[in-house]
This record gives C-alpha cells, structure tokens and sequence, in this order.
C-alpha cells in the first residue's frame, strides 16, 4: 500500500499559544516563556533522527501546525526549512504551509515568514461576527483580522483560511451571508468546519453543566448543504469533507493525509506513518524536550500496523474526499458488504471500477456511513 517512491510530507508540531482555546482538543499550551535556541535545537535534532528512519525520499510539502506556529521566530521556521532540504531535498514546487492567527502582532512578521521560506499560510479567522469570536476564545475582532488576511494575501503566494459554523444562535441566512462574505476576499482555498464539543475541552465542560447547547443536527445539515452549495458555485468546491478549493489549488499536504501517503512528523506530540509503520511523539512540551536530551529523538511509539489496520485507515481517510479511495490500492479492503450494497442501493456510495467515493447525498453523514461500512 505504501509507494516508496512518492513525495514525503513533513508535519512540524509548534505546541505553544498565547491562550487556549475553548474549543480546541489539539496538543496546545500556554506557557511564559520559551527558550527559543533549546527548542531550535531540539526541533532540528528530532527532525533528523525521522530523516534517517526515511532516507532517499524527497518532500513535496511541509506543515507547520499547532498550537501556533505564527509564534515561531522567523529564524527557526528557516532553519528547519534549510535542514529539511538538506535531509531529504525537494520536489519543483514544494508547497511549505504555516498555520497562523490573524492577529496584527503575528501579521507584522509575515514578511520574515515568507522569506524563511513558507509560500502558503492558513489563517484562523473562525469567524466574521466579533460577537461569536469573543464566545470562540479568540483575541482577535474582525477587523484586526481582514487587516491580517490582506497582509497574508500580500506576503503569500497561497492563502487559505478557517470558518467555524454552526455556532449558538446561528441562522441559516447568517451563515449564507457570512460565507459570501468570506468568498468575495479572493482566497484560494477555505476550511469549512461545523462547531463540535470536544472531550476535555471547556466547552465541554460548559456542555456537561447544561450551560452551551449542541446545535440542532438537522439544522446543522441545512447549514453543511448550504455551505457545499454556495462554495461550489462561487468556484470552490468541496474537495473533502470540510474543506473547498479552486480546482488545482488543494492542500496538497493535507491530499498527502487523505491518500494515504507517508509522512514524518516531529515536534511534541506529532504523529507520522512511514513505511507501515505509526509514530507518536511525545505530547507534553516538556517530556518532548527531555526525550531529545536523553534520546536524540522524541519519539514515545513506534508501532508496525497489520494490512487490516493500513486498510481501515485508509478508508477512513481516503472517503472523506470527493474522490474517494481507489480501492486497487487497499488489498482485501475491509469493508462490510451488505452495508456497501446497500448503501449503493440509497445512492450514499458509488463504485466505479477500483474507486469507491461517497456521494453528496452521504457527505452530511459521512460519520455514520463509516461506522457501518469499515470493518474496524
């Protein structure tokens, strides 16, 4: 299942935000103070003990996630940048993303960013309404945020950015003309996601005490229609799930993801799968920090995966998009037939030779289809 031969994705975890928030269940923490050189040096340590587990690969993205990458000097994004070409080199066109918020602070130093080397960001706008922003936990107002996403657009070659829907309150004519605002900005590419409560998280602490209400899913559905609808027409289609993008201008990191390609991942708590094989860092920033000392490295697992585990990974991954999975690529793919057949019969899932692909009409319950249809 896994092509040897095809580019390597690179996945480097930033875990460090200004505060967290009470949405996100990602590996994220505040802290004072960070020793910028320690962590330099630890990234770059981890970063080569993953090249020489993988050699004789070439990169064709990066992804600097998080917690906050925005917040990374400038220098750290360049030295891993230069290091991991060093390692491995690069695909023609490389495509090197940093996520960021659109904070005028973080803004001020898109110019160093892009020099250092990244030619796409995605901005976490999550939404248009300063209202609902302040309810998101985010530091930013609209305004504050435009004015990022204008100096993204100038300091970038590709600009993505994240909207939250499905928020308390919301209507669906709110949603329609907060994402026709967001269209008429120009972006090549938006990630669309609907609000959900998330274990460990404060709003589901919120949720438990009976003090925030989960969306109405029918409504909900009204809203993830709307939203495929009013995207595709304004020439950003879904290519997954959540996410819409002019023809061309996919995430081609993320593609790497959902293909089920290989890729490395460093930095505290960063998963990878190279060559049949799960990697887990170790989550805590510090912990992290001290397996590299110890170590050289700050991997916690290492855990070959059986070919029913590839397969089921696969597809859970590979029907998220419009394109499906080609199912030539999964041997002895394990899938429930009866719910297949009758799946197709209702028109959620369609096969056409190897490649299976879940319709429109399944996209609004993709979850439940793959509850039913992989055998895990």
């Amino acid at each position: 299942m896994t092509d040897t031969t095809a580019p390597l994705a690179l996945y480097v975890h930033w875990p460090f935000c200004v505060s967290k928030c009470p949405y996100c269940d990602f590996n994220s923490h505040v802290r004072e103070s960070v020793d910028q050189a320690a962590w330099r040096a630890a990234m770059l340590a981890d970063l080569a003990h993953e090249a020489e587990a993988l050699p004789g690969r070439r990169l064709g993205s990066i992804f600097f996630g998080g917690g906050t990458p925005s917040l990374m000097p400038p220098e750290t994004v360049a030295a891993v940048i230069a290091a991991a070409e060093a390692h491995w080199g690069f695909e023609p066109g490389i495509e090197i993303t940093l996520e960021a918020n659109p904070s005028s602070v973080e803004a001020a130093r898109f110019a160093d960013i892009a020099a250092a080397g990244v030619n796409r960001v995605s901005l976490g706008l999550q939404a248009l309404d300063d209202t609902d922003l302040r309810f998101l936990g985010r530091a930013h107002g609209v305004d504050e945020g435009l004015a990022a996403l204008a100096t993204a657009q100038r300091a970038f070659g590709r600009v993505s950015f994240d909207l939250i829907y499905a928020r308390p309150g919301q209507t669906l004519a709110g949603w329609e003309a907060e994402l026709r605002r967001a269209l008429s900005f120009g972006t090549e590419h938006l990630s669309l996601y609907q609000l959900t409560i998330e274990p460990g998280t404060r709003f589901a602490t919120l949720f438990e005490k009976g003090e925030l209400k989960a969306f109405d899913p029918d409504e909900a559905a009204d809203l993830f229609e709307a939203t495929r609808a009013i995207a595709a027409a304004a020439g950003l289609p879904a290519y997954e799930v959540s996410n819409h993008a002019r023809p061309g201008a996919e995430s081609r990191h993320n593609l790497t993801y959902w293909r089920y390609g290989d890729y490395a991942g460093v930095g505290p708590g960063a998963h990878g799968r190279r060559n049949g094989v799960a990697t887990l860092r170790r989550k805590k920033p510090e912990n992290w920090l001290a397996a590299i000392e110890r170590n050289g490295h700050g991997i916690e697992r290492e855990d070959p995966l059986e070919a029913h585990d590839r397969g089921v990974e696969a597809l859970l991954m590979g029907l998220r998009l419009a394109e499906g999975v080609d199912l030539a690529r999964i041997p002895d793919a394990p899938l429930e037939g009866r719910a297949l057949a009758g799946m197709a019969a209702q028109g959620l899932v369609r096969r056409e030779g190897s490649r299976l692909r879940v319709t429109d009409a399944g996209m609004p319950v993709l979850e439940a289809i793959l509850r039913e249809l992989v055998i895990a």
